[in-house]
């Protein structure tokens, strides 16, 4: 009777679930098992995708020996032609998926209970298209740094946070899609595509692991891409710089003049400095039109769309 009242009270929604994959040997096993048995627990139909990203260990054997709890329920493991990072294998697990709605897990070293991926799905069900869920454990001060910094020069309507997994609609998925081929930074995306976010925090119930040397410094080259694209950091440190260049080749004319009418100098030394002035701010005005081209270019590309909107209401027929 028990597991009949279990069966009447999950969801009828089918669910997808994505997993990224790199040399986790150590922990998919488990957080395969966790993933697995949430997702039955919860939802009647459900599909777990695991994209191995060219793991050089045993990950893919673990997942191909991996019977789910639901035997209705498929579990598809996707292996990339070659490492290409996390940024382009999640989005192969999201394209493949077919759920109505998709869980996104970057990483598998943090456990969480069905009580948290509960509370997930019934926020992303009361509207939200988008809906990421923090871990309440103690930051990294570098994902700090960086969260503060990014969220301070893009002009994003939500904030950007630490995540350990989220949860999209289709329709946020779709959106996402037609904005961008490539995906940069899968999180500005859904930032600033015009649809609802949300982020709520939970509880770690178990904590298998730490990022490895491979992972941070995946993490470190995806930060400073995602603050040069997304972000104005990169074209007012490049002005900033230009200008003092120029501000500094303007006082070093103003010396050589003030020199040759006052002092003796070298003959010819004046000329030369005032032409290599003068040919230095040239190149650094070039640099600065080249610079605001450039940012333009990015913003058409990244930024801006033709449009967004959240949503759509029928008043009237």
């Amino acid at each position: 009777m028990e597991a009949q009242n279990n069966q009447c009270d999950r969801e009828k929604q089918f669910v997808s679930a994505v997993i990224y994959l790199h040399d986790v040997e150590t922990t998919i096993l488990t957080f395969l098992k966790s993933v697995d048995h949430t997702m039955a627990l919860l939802f009647e139909r459900y599909e777990i995708i695991c994209v191995n990203d060219a793991s050089k260990d045993g990950t893919a054997n673990y997942v191909k020996n991996f019977e789910c709890e639901d035997k209705t329920a498929a579990l598809t493991l996707i292996n990339m032609s070659y490492h290409q990072g996390l940024e382009r294998s999640m989005t192969a697990g999201v394209d493949l998926a077919i759920g109505d709605f998709v869980f996104e897990f970057d990483q598998t070293h943090l456990l969480f209970s069905p009580e948290s991926v509960k509370a997930i799905y019934q926020r992303a069900i009361e509207g939200f298209d988008i809906v990421n869920a923090t871990p309440n454990i103690r930051q990294p001060v570098t994902s700090k740094w960086f969260y503060s910094v990014f969220n301070r020069f893009a002009s994003f309507s939500y904030a950007l946070d630490t995540e350990s997994f989220r949860m999209l609609s289709r329709r946020a998925i779709n959106r996402v899609r037609s904005m961008s081929e490539t995906a940069p930074y899968r999180k500005a995306l859904y930032a600033n595509c015009g649809l609802k976010m949300s982020t709520l925090s939970f509880d770690v119930t178990e904590q298998l692991g730490s990022s490895s040397g491979n992972d941070l410094k995946r993490r470190s080259q995806l930060a400073i891409d995602a603050l040069i694209l997304f972000t104005d950091v990169g074209y007012r440190f490049a002005i900033t710089m230009t200008l003092i260049m120029m501000l500094i080749t303007t006082i070093v004319a103003i010396y050589a003049v003030i020199v040759y009418c006052f002092q003796n100098p070298v003959e010819g030394w004046t000329p030369t400095i005032l032409f290599l002035s003068f040919s230095f701010f040239g190149i650094f005005g070039i640099l600065a039109i080249v610079i605001k081209y450039l940012s333009i270019i990015v913003e058409l590309i990244f930024k801006k769309r033709q449009y967004v909107y959240e949503s759509i209401q029928k008043i009237s027929k």
